[in-house]
């Protein structure tokens, strides 16, 4: 199962009553943080501009043990409840937004070593 998929049964589950605002919050924080490249980011922007105003500080930085630098991770703390008619809308929005099948837009083609060599040639020479 894709995160994508999982993510959009996360909002439908929340809308439909199976999960709680908690659950939804720590899985599109997780998939928001991480998914920094692939332009799903912007699909959960509404959400994630809810649950930063009513609930700030979902992620904490840690340091990192297994590599240099710092790990996100979530916040364990109870979603305030009356912000959740805010999320409900945000949540019915986005799945609306999404088109079709209320999947996000597949993942661009990575381009191969070649193009990526080509391209990093042009900014070295457009400076």
């Amino acid at each position: 199962m894709s995160s994508a998929s999982s993510v959009n049964d996360a909002l439908s589950g929340y809308l439909a009553g199976r999960l709680t605002a908690e659950q939804l919050v720590a899985t599109i924080a997780a998939e928001y943080y991480r998914g920094t490249r692939n332009g799903e980011r912007e699909t959960w922007r509404p959400i994630v501009d809810v649950i930063e105003r009513a609930h700030p500080g979902v992620v904490e930085l840690r340091s990192s043990e297994t590599h240099p630098g710092f790990d996100v991770r979530l916040a364990e703390r109870p979603f305030p409840k009356r912000y959740e008619a805010e999320l409900r809308q945000a949540v019915t929005a986005t799945l609306d937004r999404v088109p079709g099948s209320r999947v996000p837009p597949p993942e661009a083609p990575k381009p191969g070593f070649l193009r990526r060599i080509v391209n990093a040639l042009r900014r070295v020479f457009r400076g």
